[in-house]
């Protein structure tokens, strides 16, 4: 195969009005099309993704907050986050959970008349039902009691798991809150701080009035509801504000371990659950058609190119982020219909009955996993962008340097991780059982990535531990801030600066932004706003003068050979030379020819050069009568 310098090209060939040019202009053409499209497509996307939120979300799931979980002074013990035992869950059930539920007063104390008996929390959040609180128990004796203990113990709760929950009825064994209730098909588990709950346990509803909630409350804590087997106690009720068109779907969870004590966790999900209601909820509906629309041309596409390709198609990246776009995007689309089917089909059954507990937790689980799916596609589509501003010499730099450094920068993560995890565990085991920041494994991870940060109370751990404690932050942040960052950021310094010594050596090429900016000179010509200019922004920037006629560099003399013969032992294969982008108007296998190739004929010139002076000096002498003379 013969090297690049053999396989010339007519000059027209290579200049921006031939061929070569010609095709680099195509190729920006259409990409900037594709830009276009894509920015559309974006927009629509955008439109989605900040019409299903607003800061009404945000203020709501703030007041309810407010409201069960802040004391009302700073003497109140009966606030949810102060719960720490049973004793403590009853005084807030009793108090602040009832007086949050029941807003039957006016601020100046004025009873108010509730229409059809439904509180109004905040007199703006209308109480959807009646609120239902359920727990989960264990079975005594599932777990081991020591030999030399059992004359002191006779009970032993485990901790929670579904092959040892308490399924049996207890106490008084009359009414639904003493007998186990299965959950439904479409209740969750719930994931919480000590483990996994199932969606069954014994429940109660609360009734409508506030002193009747009192009662029965105070009934219940009376005759033992909660036990010794008790390892979560839920809260749960929903409420809708028809100002804005909200539902709020609220859960208070009270976890017993089997350690004793008690931990709180709350959560508030503001969800808009009736879609299309006004005007801007139509435009967003007619913005979800035309975002499948995007999706169905965006996969006939990229199934073109997969079956042109073959597997070629998956040795890019880029494509693979399409990939990822695409199923991502299919996913909402997915949830986004599924949570509009369930909401019609339940909707009307969950509000029939205003002394029933209305779940909502399913509906507001589809409608949250679908802002999910939303918020990770908006994501990636601007990462995506990144392919097209990638034809910018600037960001064409930034992602060269990546690319030249990837293996690098996968031999350091390996050493770097190794040596995190190693102080991960050193950390967890010294201080897990004192230090909440060290409890679990997965928190010293977190943890040490602040200390990175700057993030860390280092009175902490010299509490525990005096000498083992000061030695392991000392060595973790020489060791990991000062020698492995350092050395990171040398590899991307160093590949940066080879990157851009080579994009110096490179010839310019027609950017993306020449294009954009003809184009607008042309528009502005075309409506008079600007004259004509006697030469294209291409043969201004390649003009005759810069660039030669590389076909009048195929003359055979020695030097070129011998250059043809390095680059034929180089370029073995065709592929080697079809490697090389296409994209630019000379290539660098060719640049590197006729560089190589000056340097030859410079070298020649050179002594061409001395030999014609040595002659001329002869001639000088020969001519010279007084030379002669002598």
């Amino acid at each position: 195969m013969k090297p690049p310098a053999a396989r010339q090209r007519p000059a027209a060939e290579l200049r921006p009005g031939g061929s070569r040019g010609a095709r680099r202009e195509q190729e920006l053409r259409s990409s900037l099309q594709e830009l276009v499209i894509y920015i559309v497509f974006l927009s629509v996307l955008c439109i989605l993704a900040f019409g299903m939120v607003s800061t009404d979300m945000y203020y709501l799931n703030k007041v309810m907050a407010h409201v069960f979980l802040e004391p009302s002074s700073e003497d109140d013990r009966s606030g949810f986050r102060r719960i720490g035992s049973k004793d403590d869950f009853w005084k807030f059930a009793e108090g602040a959970l009832l007086d949050g539920l029941y807003w039957d007063k006016w601020y100046n104390n004025r009873t108010l008349t509730l229409q059809g008996n439904n509180s109004q929390i905040y007199y703006e959040n209308l109480l959807l039902g009646a609120a239902r609180i359920r727990q989960l128990k264990v079975q005594n004796n599932t777990c081991s009691i020591y030999p030399y203990f059992h004359s002191f113990l006779r009970d032993c709760y485990s901790e929670y798991s579904y092959r040892v929950e308490d399924r049996s009825d207890f106490g008084l064994k009359s009414t639904s809150e003493w007998k186990y209730t299965s959950g439904s098909s479409l209740s969750l588990w719930y994931w919480g701080s000590m483990g996994w709950y199932s969606s069954g346990g014994y429940m109660f509803t609360l009734p409508k009035s506030k002193q009747e909630s009192r009662q029965k409350l105070v009934f219940l804590r009376q005759n033992n509801w909660l036990t010794r087997g008790t390892r979560v106690v839920f809260i749960d009720f929903s409420t809708y504000n028809a100002n804005i068109n909200l539902f709020c779907i609220i859960r208070l969870v009270v976890e017993f371990p089997a350690t004793g004590g008690a931990l709180t966790s709350s959560h508030f999900y503001s969800v808009k659950l009736l879609r299309y209601v006004t005007y801007k909820d139509y435009f967003l509906a007619s913005c979800e058609i035309a975002f499948c629309c995007f999706i169905i041309i965006f996969m006939i596409k990229e199934a073109i190119k997969m079956a042109k390709l073959k597997k070629e198609y998956f040795k890019n990246a880029w494509n693979w982020l399409e990939l990822l776009l695409l199923v991502v995007s299919i996913l909402a689309i997915a949830f986004n219909i599924n949570r509009t089917v369930q909401v019609s089909l339940l909707m009307q059954e969950l509000l029939s009955d205003a002394y029933v507990y209305p779940d909502f937790y399913f509906l507001a689980f589809w409608q949250v996993l679908y802002n999910n799916m939303i918020a990770i596609n908006v994501f990636f589509a601007w990462i995506k962008v990144f392919k097209y501003i990638n034809l910018n010499k600037t960001t064409s730099q930034m992602s060269s340097t990546l690319s030249h450094c990837a293996k690098d920068i996968i031999g350091f993560s390996i050493m770097f991780f190794l040596v995190f995890f190693a102080y991960a565990q050193l950390g967890y085991l010294l201080f897990g059982s004192q230090v909440e920041e060290f409890s679990t494994f997965q928190n010293s991870i977190f943890t040490q990535f602040r200390m990175v940060l700057g993030d860390f109370n280092f009175a902490t751990i010299e509490a525990v531990n005096r000498i083992l404690g000061p030695l392991y932050f000392i060595t973790f942040v020489f060791f990991v801030f000062f020698i492995l960052l350092s050395m990171f950021l040398a590899i991307i310094n160093n590949a940066y600066s080879e990157v851009k010594a080579e994009f110096k050596m490179m010839p310019r090429q027609l950017q993306i932004t020449d294009l954009v900016k003809r184009s607008c000179h042309n528009a502005l010509v075309k409506v008079k706003l600007k004259k004509a200019a006697d030469d294209s922004l291409e043969s201004k920037e390649f003009s005759a003068t810069e660039r030669k006629d590389i076909s009048k560099l195929s003359d055979g003399d020695i030097a070129k050979e011998k250059v043809q013969e390095e680059l034929s032992q180089k370029y073995a294969s065709a592929e080697d030379i079809d490697s090389v982008t296409s994209q630019s108007y000379v290539s660098t296998a060719e640049f590197q020819w006729l560089l190589r190739y000056t340097q030859k004929l410079g070298m020649e010139l050179s002594r061409a050069n001395a030999k014609i002076n040595n002659i001329t000096k002869t001639m000088q002498q020969l001519t010279d009568p007084s030379s002669n003379m002598a």
